[in-house]
């Protein structure tokens, strides 16, 4: 079956659990570099933008994982060594290392609420203050003690990647990554045409991302970028063998990398929630195969784990549509 014949078997198969009508998708996957897409929807088109959400994790943790290559910085290294202008409000563990936020296993305590992050205003230090709000809240248990998905994490990894690149985080993640990999349809401004996001068939209204937060979920972007990203992860074995080694304990909630959760067959995969929208993506790297799905229905995430569950199947044998699905973004 093509990936046409797989999205619309299965946009239809949801549509009695969406009573708005099924939803947009755009899907794409990649197998040795050799690309199929597939839409499904008025107006659409393969490079379409949407929210992307939390997937927006994986360009933040692959852009840091090369500017520290870059900076000759370890993964071990102490947070606080790299943000020391925030020591006299640092309350958490002077141990915590670059690795251990990246791999959500900080033991921050987890009380810098979206609402916070958002107050902070739009301005060139906001992201910064909201690190600083993170590193304040202090630990609630040991590093590595245990797994726990912390958006704030992801606010002091951006604010680790712009101090290491010496200019705002927008700046050297459009330097670092997007430009060098040509993922032109990407970024933190509104595209020129959007697509709207819609709860159960109605179209929402456009909402900007807060500043602070925009690590963790800001992005805009499509899926040629999307496959574009994990192919150039998947060329950089050095990168790709440092995100996809657990960081995990075996009683976890689940596996984890360095910004992607794990499957059973080292599959690499995440998703992303926002009003709207619902996105997600898949890696199989021993296999070479790249997936992603993008849906502008916030009730269409267990359609696109589905997917991208059956897109991955025939190479591993496992069924990970259920995992997909529940991952927490």
């Amino acid at each position: 079956m093509d990936l046409r014949e797989m999205v619309d078997l299965r946009v239809r198969g949801g549509e009695q659990a969406a009573p708005g009508g099924a939803p947009a998708v755009v899907a794409g996957v990649s197998v040795g570099g050799e690309r199929s897409t597939a839409v499904r929807g008025a107006a659409l088109a393969p490079d379409s933008c949407f929210r992307i959400a939390s997937l927006t994790k994986a360009f933040t943790s692959t852009a840091l994982l090369r500017r520290l290559r870059e900076n000759g910085v370890a993964l071990d290294t102490p947070l606080i060594e790299l943000l020391a202008d925030l020591a006299p409000d640092w309350r958490a563990d002077t141990g915590l290392t670059v690795e251990q936020i990246l791999g959500q296993v900080s033991g921050l305590r987890e009380c810098v609420e979206a609402s916070d992050a958002a107050a902070l205003g739009e301005g060139p230090e906001a992201l910064h203050e909201a690190a600083r709000l993170v590193v304040r809240g202090g630990n609630e248990q040991a590093p590595g003690t245990r797994w726990s998905y912390y958006n704030g994490n992801y606010f002091l990894v951006g604010a680790v990647l712009a101090a290491l690149g010496g200019a705002s985080y927008e700046t050297v993640l459009r330097r670092d990554l997007l430009d060098p990999w040509n993922l032109s349809l990407t970024g933190f401004d509104t595209p020129r045409e959007p697509v709207a996001g819609r709860d159960v068939g109605r179209e929402l209204p456009p909402r900007d991302y807060p500043r602070p937060r925009r690590p963790s979920g800001g992005l805009w972007s499509c899926v040629p970028d999307l496959l574009a990203l994990g192919e150039g992860l998947l060329a950089d074995r050095e990168l790709l063998d440092q995100a996809r080694r657990p960081r995990t304990a075996p009683d976890d909630p689940m596996a984890y990398g360095l910004g992607w959760a794990l499957g059973p067959s080292g599959q690499m995969y995440l998703n992303g929630r926002l009003p709207g929208y619902r996105t997600a993506m898949l890696l199989v790297p021993d296999k070479d195969l790249v997936s992603v799905a993008l849906a502008a229905e916030q009730t269409a995430l267990p359609l696109l784990a589905r997917l991208l569950s059956d897109v991955q199947y025939p190479f591993t044998g496992d069924d990970l549509g259920a995992a997909v699905d529940a991952f927490a973004a």
